[in-house]
């Protein structure tokens, strides 16, 4: 008996229920499909994205000993590859992004009607987005009391990959390579091997790592970009190589070896809850990637000056910081999370451009692009979402930079031309003395760009801005 495991965001064999429940039946046809036909809103991944999957399928087809790859649509391509293999089932795991529940779900009722059973399972979260609700029976809108439901239940503990027997069938599918994942003409993504290693072992490989050397310290030092406290585990939890309850069990056994260690681990673990949070909310809010969570925002008049939006992508806007950023962003395929956060602030509040290009932006050039993730960060940013920023918080971009990357290290290696300007003017250029940008060989305007906006005069149009928010609520 063959079963077919329709892979997705799932590229591992251990912890990954529906290849453990396929494994079961017999012999098992591990399957991708490239979806490049589901409409809108169903997101097929972004750029780089794109290429973190290329190296996660080679390196699942290494570990399985074969891979079935198709492109197209999985309406047609499951039930057809079921019939010519002569596969009496097809399980996968769970996506929550709303046009993947949809595509899902026709998906199933097709099989059905074949004659095919067809399984799904969690395996992305550590609780379903309808498991977790208020007392009312309503979906949670605040993050510290839906984290603190989920506290209270108790983990499944993570599977160890089964042994598989692969079907004959699993080498007839197309080349990885005819997926064009890759880019090409330019290589934008030239020597990411070298920083990144996609798939199930580096998974592993990244987690022994940042247990060893960026646990201790990470609840105090996670916000400061230029100290190795990020985990930079978000793609390989992203594309499922390594799973939630796997990274928590393991966590658990370092602080049981080191009990010190116990407060910077319930601080990762809370991160992860913000994971399971944006998800809840993407499943209870499925309009969220498109509209305002709160109505009134709706109001908000954006600028959207198409010359800003670009300064602002290329790591132009004059403002050391928030050019590290995005410097780093097209650099590496990442931002640190408390950059992240100081460039969309800026985009939105000193800019004033529309978050949902912030977020289109993001989504394509980050290799852990996640939408719920990512729509949910946008819109806590822009006031606008569930237990939102206030929307009168404007980040000072200077003081953000003077506070997180104190001694400069951060700003100097994203932005070189900066590199030996003295510490304390750093984080502000366009205010340092002549002779000390002249010293340092720094030409506003020539080297570095000025300001593209006054910090003050866009602080008071943003806040300006938002009279009208309150006006509408």
């Amino acid at each position: 008996m063959i079963t077919i495991v329709w892979l997705r965001q799932d590229l591992r064999t251990a912890d990954n229920p529906a290849l453990s429940a396929a494994v079961k039946l017999g012999e098992v046809l591990p399957v991708y499909i490239l979806d490049d036909a589901t409409p809108p809103p169903y997101r097929p991944p972004g750029a780089a994205s794109r290429w973190w999957l290329h190296h996660s399928l080679a390196a699942l087809e290494q570990r399985l000993g074969g891979l079935h790859l198709l492109r197209g649509d999985p309406r047609r391509l499951l039930p057809e590859l079921a019939r010519r293999t002569g596969a009496t089932g097809v399980t996968w795991n769970r996506c929550y992004e709303p046009g993947a529940i949809a595509r899902d779900s026709a998906v199933k009722a097709d099989l059905k009607l074949q004659g095919i059973e067809a399984q799904s399972f969690n395996a992305a979260l550590l609780n379903e987005p309808w498991e977790i609700v208020t007392g009312s029976g309503d979906p949670y809108k605040v993050f510290t009391p839906y984290w603190r439901t989920c506290l209270k239940r108790p983990m499944t503990p993570p599977q160890p990959a089964p042994k598989i027997k692969l079907a004959k069938a699993t080498h007839g599918g197309a080349a990885l390579r005819d997926l064009g994942l890759l880019p090409s003409r330019p290589n934008w993504a030239k020597g990411w091997e070298a920083q990144w290693r996609p798939g199930e072992a580096g998974a592993a490989q990244r987690l022994d790592a940042f247990l060893a050397e960026g646990l201790a310290g990470y609840a105090t030092r996670r916000d400061r970009p230029d100290l190795p406290h990020s985990s930079r585990l978000s793609a390989h939890l992203h594309w499922g190589e390594i799973s939630p309850r796997q990274i928590l069990a393991r966590m658990a056994r370092a602080v049981d070896e080191t009990p010190s260690l116990q407060t910077d681990a319930d601080k990762l673990s809370s991160e992860i809850g913000w994971r399971e949070f944006a998800h809840h909310l993407l499943y209870h809010f499925p309009h969220l990637p498109e509209h305002n969570l709160r109505k009134e925002f709706d109001a908000y008049p954006w600028q959207n000056d198409p010359r800003l939006l670009k300064a602002w992508q290329r790591g132009a806007t004059g403002y050391p910081m928030v050019d590290a950023g995005l410097r780093e962003l097209w650099a590496t395929g990442v931002m640190h999370n408390r950059v992240r956060m100081i460039a969309a602030s800026f985009l939105i509040k000193h800019l004033r451009v529309d978050w949902r290009l912030g977020e289109a932006w993001f989504w394509d050039t980050l290799v852990d692009a996640d939408l719920a993730n990512n729509v949910a960060g946008w819109q806590w940013v822009a006031g606008s979402g569930a237990d939102a920023a206030p929307y009168f918080r404007v980040f000072n971009p200077m003081s953000q930079g003077q506070k997180f990357d104190p001694d400069g290290a951060y700003v100097r290696r994203w932005c070189p031309e900066l590199a030996k300007l003295p510490t304390d003017h750093l984080h502000a250029p366009f205010l340092a003395p002549p002779l000390v940008l002249r010293a340092a060989g720094v030409t506003l305007g020539v080297t570095y760009p000025h300001p593209v906006v006054d910090h003050l005069a866009a602080r008071e149009a943003a806040l300006q801005g938002y009279q009208a928010v309150k006006a509408a609520g």
